[in-house]
Parts: structure tokens; sequence; C-alpha cells
């Protein structure tokens, strides 16, 4: 039992205390499951990206939620998550003085009212826990891919206890539990054909006042989503470089960073954007993208007009910062009023700049591409495309219902 003295101390003082005064096997029962988990982040924190100190941080919260007790004086949920996620699961810790006093007190009633790490060997407590990872925090289905990011940390927190000797088996082995499946099928509505894409494309360029060129900036960068299929992460990092950029015909660039926007709280240099390899790749790893002529003009004209940033990336803030997100997404949304008409406004076309990425996944499977090869491009297995992107363009129905049409009228019909 821990002294009220040491009970008022930092979360992470108290596991210290725990570790150097208790013999750890055999004691897991004496430590509830939110002072092993800010122990477990601490552990892990260092040899996890950002992305993933994100994941696991919120996974962490979800099960830390579960695994509270109905107690007296429970503060607002609201209130829990927002403790749990700002101030507790993040490393290192904050200075307690600049903690708010409500913060304070939510944390104390967690620390007060989490389980024994060692209830999570009653089945039912582990279901319990394994249901909430199937939820976001409006209660619907999480995408399949956020269920399996928690579960992921949920078996890895696991394994860890037992290798402290803090959990004598695995709780989560004997449990039949899968993801629950959502869609995964690329929504069609949102796949622009070639000429929508341009003429968002062009508006773009409208985007914002001309000295300031808000919106001229960013023309490549979108373009590369459409032509080259790229993520925004991997075509925020693209530099110079890496490109071959010919006077005529097709180039190509050798993608090996991406600079995916994770939050100054999850990187180690306190910035934005994280500086990592290719989504899903060994590091070091490279994938060669070809570049049609359109887009390597595209590229041609930025570079001619704006130069490129110290480090040779393409596309840069007015500072030759790294463009956010928030950047892009304004932008994207003021292109798409200026080039639909008012009826597709609104409508889930392009609703997103990731969907250029979708678009021209989709064109190249329509265009009779090898599906190897559109993998290839794109960076993804040839399953994912098959599930994911293999959809019609916007518009193609048309003219497929045009082309069985015109066969149906060369057989005259039978009088």
């Amino acid at each position: 039992m821990l002294t009220q003295a040491v009970q008022d101390r930092p979360a992470h003082e108290q596991i210290y205390i725990r570790r150097t005064n208790e013999p750890s096997c055999g004691q897991g029962a004496s430590l509830t499951w939110y002072a092993f988990a800010l122990e477990y982040l601490r552990m892990r924190w260092p040899q996890i990206a950002a992305k993933s100190r994100d994941e696991t941080n919120d996974a962490l919260c979800a099960i830390t939620l579960a695994m509270l007790r109905d107690a007296r004086g429970r503060p607002d949920e609201r209130l829990l998550r927002r403790a749990l996620r700002n101030w507790a699961f993040v490393v290192p810790q904050p200075d307690q003085r600049r903690v708010p006093g409500e913060v304070q007190l939510a944390l104390r009633w967690v620390a007060a009212s989490s389980r024994p790490l060692t209830d999570l060997l009653d089945p039912a407590v582990m279901r319990a826990v394994l249901e909430a990872l199937r939820l976001k925090q409006d209660g619907t289905v999480a995408a399949a891919e956020t269920q399996r990011h928690k579960h992921k940390v949920l078996v890895n927190a696991v394994h860890y206890a037992i290798e402290q000797r803090d959990l004598p088996t695995d709780p989560v082995a004997p449990i039949n539990w899968r993801v629950a499946e959502t869609v995964q099928q690329v929504d069609p509505r949102v796949v622009a054909n070639p000429t929508q894409a341009r003429s968002l494309l062009c508006a773009v360029s409208y985007v914002g006042g001309y000295q300031r060129a808000r919106g001229r900036r960013l023309v490549g960068l979108f373009a590369g989503m459409y032509y080259a299929g790229l993520r925004p992460a991997e075509a925020v990092a693209i530099a110079l470089p890496d490109c071959v950029l010919p006077a005529d015909g097709w180039g190509r660039a050798t993608l090996h960073r991406t600079l995916p926007q994770a939050g100054r709280k999850w990187t180690d240099t306190g910035t934005l954007h994280d500086d990592r390899g290719l989504k899903n790749r060994p590091v070091g790893a490279t994938r060669v993208v070809p570049l049609p002529p359109e887009l390597v003009a595209l590229w041609q004209e930025g570079i001619e007009t704006f130069g490129t940033a110290d480090d040779g990336r393409l596309f840069f803030n007015e500072r030759g910062g790294v463009v956010t997100s928030g950047t892009y997404d304004r932008v994207w949304h003021e292109a798409r009023a200026l080039a639909l008409p008012p009826d597709l406004v609104g409508s889930p076309l392009a609703a997103r700049p990731y969907d250029l990425r979708h678009s021209a996944l989709s064109t190249w499977l329509n265009a009779g591409v090898d599906p190897t090869e559109v993998a290839e491009r794109a960076g993804n297995s040839v399953e994912v495309l098959l599930a994911r992107y293999a959809k019609c363009l916007y518009g193609r129905q048309v003219v497929a219902n045009q082309r069985i049409e015109a066969l149906l009228k060369e057989y005259p019909q039978q009088s």
C-alpha cells in the first residue's frame, strides 16, 4: 500500500518507488493498470515513431477508461479523456506546476479508481476491454485499421507485463476476438475524372492573392497526388535531387522520405512533422514513381517560379517550412468552390486532397494497367489495391452504357 505522501507525487515517481521497494515477481496484484500503463509508455516511447506514439496514447486512453471502477466522484468523461490524452500519456510528463487543477484532480481519481493489472486475467474484464477498442468516442464502430492499432498496443503491453513478471500468463490469447470489419472500399463518388481533376488543379492556382501565391505554390503538390498517386506525406517531402524532369516525355521520382504531420507533442524535435521513411517499408527502402509529362511540366513551372526549399523540397510555405495539412486543406476547399458546379460542390467528389490519390489509382486501373504495376507505383499490396481502389471513374457508367447500347444495336431485332 502506497502512503499518502507517495500518492501525492507524480505518477512516474510512484512507479519508481514501487519498482525499487517491491519485488516484481508476484506483485502484479498491487499494481494498477493505470500505473502499469504509464510505465509501459515510458519504456515504449523512444522505440516508436511520432504517429505510433499518437496511436499508442489513444489506445492506452481507451483501455484505461475501460479499466476504471465505478467509483464515487467520477469526473466528466470529456475531462477524463483530455486529462489522460494531453497530460498523463505523454513523455516527458509535464511539470506538475503546469497541470491545471481540474486535471490533477481527475488524474488522482483515475489513479485511485483504476482496476489492478491482474484483473485482465478475468475473461469478462478482458472481453470488455477488447470490446471498448472497437468503438470511437461517439460509440460508433471504428475503422478496422484503428481497431488493429489499438489491439496491437494492448497485446504489446500485455507481453511487457509478462516480461516484467507482473502477469503470469497472457490474458488476451484465450479470448476469441476479431476486428469488426467496416467498409474499406473507396466511395466511387469521391473519384474525379481527368477533366474534373484538371479543372480543380487550375482552380488551385486562383486561390489567394497573386503575390502571396497561396494556391500557385501548391498546384504541383496536388498534381503529384493526382498524376503520380502520391500520399500527402510523400508529396510534401519530394525534393529536386530525387527527381528526373526531362524537357519532353515522362520523368520519374525516387521516393525514400515522408513527412507525416504528427503533432508537436509526439515528435522528438517538437515540430509538427515527423521525418520518416516510406509507409510500410523497411528503413532505407525506395520506390520509383513514373511522372507523366503533364506533371513534369507543372513541377518545372513551379521550380522556375518559386525555386526550392533549402533542403531541395519542391513545395514549401512562404518561410520555406513544410506545408501543413491545414494549409493545403484550406486551399483545396476554396479551389473546389471555384472549379465545381453548384450541384457538385456539396457532393463527396474530391472532397479531400487524398481523394486525388484515389482518383489516380482508379484511373490507372480503368486504363487497363496491370494491378501489380499499379500497386508498385502506389506503394500498396495488390490485395489492398483491389479491395480499396478498383472503382470506376465518375461518369464511367455512362460510357459503359453507351458501349453496351451500341453493341445491342448491331444486332437487328427479329420481326
